[in-house]
């Protein structure tokens, strides 16, 4: 799996590619967040386009991320889920949890409109 990121406007945007497994690909996401997460930066957007394939260990560190960003007051967005991911997000009923935008201008506007309110 590669990962690239960025930060931009206080967003932590994450691109994912690959399938999404566990260890090492899991740590560096983790890590990443981890990097970045603090006074700064309270919003993230993980794009999961390009992910071909992500298991239970995938599933579980999203769910961590996204606890890690709620318990601080911020938020995550998940963008594009690619097939696989998607259908996995609704078979887990994880899709009514997670907010998911198309794009990642409308990732971008929900995190904003989120540390806004």
């Amino acid at each position: 799996m590669t990962t690239t990121s960025t930060l931009r406007d206080g967003i932590l945007f994450v691109t994912l590619a690959g399938d999404l497994v566990g260890p090492p690909d899991t740590a560096a996401l983790v890590q990443i967040a981890n990097e970045h997460l603090g006074a700064d930066v309270m919003q993230c957007a993980i794009d999961l386009s390009e992910i071909r394939y992500i298991n239970s260990t995938g599933i579980g560190v999203l769910v961590s991320l996204l606890t890690k960003f709620r318990t601080r007051g911020g938020e995550m967005v998940l963008i594009n889920p690619a097939d696989h991911p998607r259908k996995l997000l609704a078979l887990t009923k994880l899709n009514n949890i997670f907010a998911v935008a198309p794009t990642e201008a409308a990732a971008r506007q929900q995190l904003l409109t989120a540390a806004s309110s």
